[in-house]
C-alpha cells in the first residue's frame, strides 16, 4: 500500500472518528440535560408542594412518601437525602432559563456547595469556558480558586493551573457515571460492556410483554436456529395460548 493512499485513509478516519466523537458527546449531553432539567422540575413540584401545606411535618412526610414510590417505579438515586438535594437545587436556580446544558448534573452537584453567587457563577462559566471535569472542578473548588485567583498577584500564574490538574474527560467515560446509570435506572457495574445492556432491554421487554395481557407465555431466550449454515439467536420468543401460534422478537446472527 503506497504512502498516498495511507494517508488518504488516514485522514478518511480522522474524519469518521472525530464524527463518532461528536456523537457520543451530543447524546450524553442530551440524555444528561435531561436528567438536569427533570430534577429541577421534581425540585420544583417538591417546593410549591411544602409551600402550600402549613403543617411543619408535611415535609419530611412527603419527602418520605415520594422517595418510597420513586424507589419502586424508578429504582435508586431517590431516597430522601437525594430529594432534600434536587430540593435545594430548584431554590439555588430557580430560574430554569439560567441552567447550562453543558454542565453535568454532577457539575451541579458541586456548584450547590458554593455559597458565594458571584463564585458560583464564576465555577459555571469557568467550568464551560475550560471544559473542566468534575473532578477538576471539585479541586477548584476545594482550593479556594476563585478567592486565590482574587487576591493573587499573578493571576495568570494561578489561572494556568488547571491545565495541570487532570486529563479532559473521554467520551467512553460518560456512560459509567452513577447518577447518569441511576437516572437511566441501568445498575452501575465495574464492566458494563453492550451485552449487559442488551440484556437489561430484553428484560424490560419481557416484564412489558407480560403485562400486556393474557396468552402470552415466555418459551426461550437466546433461542437457536440454524439455517443455510448459519447459526442465528431469537432474544426472545413467547407462545400466545389464546392465538395459538409462536411470537418471536429480536433475531440475530451469531457473532462469535
Amino acid at each position: 500500500m503506497s504512502d498516498k493512499i495511507k494517508t488518504s485513509e488516514g485522514l478518511i478516519y480522522g474524519q469518521i472518528k472525530e464524527i463518532l466523537t461528536i456523537a457520543r458527546v451530543k447524546a450524553y449531553s442530551a440524555v444528561n440535560f435531561a436528567m438536569v432539567e427533570a430534577y429541577w422540575l421534581i425540585g420544583k413540584q417538591i417546593v410549591e408542594a411544602q409551600a402550600g401545606n402549613e403543617r411543619a411535618e408535611y415535609g419530611t412526610q412527603l419527602l418520605k412518601y415520594l422517595s418510597e414510590q420513586l424507589t419502586q417505579d424508578f429504582g435508586k438515586g431517590f431516597d430522601e437525602s437525594n430529594l432534600r438535594l434536587i430540593r435545594q437545587f430548584y431554590l439555588a436556580f430557580q430560574n430554569c432559563d439560567t441552567l447550562r446544558h453543558e454542565l453535568s448534573w454532577s457539575h451541579y452537584r458541586k456548584i450547590m456547595k458554593v455559597e458565594n453567587n458571584f463564585a458560583r457563577n464564576f465555577y459555571i462559566d469557568e467550568c464551560i469556558k475550560s471544559n473542566w471535569s468534575t473532578r477538576q472542578l471539585e479541586r477548584q473548588i476545594n482550593t479556594h480558586f476563585y478567592e486565590r485567583l482574587l487576591s493573587s498577584q499573578d493571576k495568570e500564574k494561578v489561572a494556568n493551573e488547571i491545565q495541570k490538574t487532570a486529563a479532559p474527560p473521554e467520551p467512553k467515560d460518560f456512560i459509567k457515571n452513577p447518577y447518569m446509570l441511576e437516572f437511566l435506572n441501568i445498575k452501575p457495574t465495574s464492566d458494563l460492556y453492550e451485552k449487559d445492556l442488551e440484556t437489561a432491554l430484553i428484560n424490560h421487554l419481557q416484564s412489558f410483554l407480560m403485562e400486556m395481557g393474557r396468552g402470552f407465555s415466555l418459551v426461550a431466550r437466546q433461542k437457536r436456529i440454524s439455517f443455510d449454515g448459519r447459526d442465528f439467536y431469537i432474544d426472545l420468543v413467547f407462545y400466545h395460548y389464546i392465538l395459538l401460534q409462536n411470537i418471536c422478537f429480536i433475531c440475530q446472527q451469531n457473532r462469535n
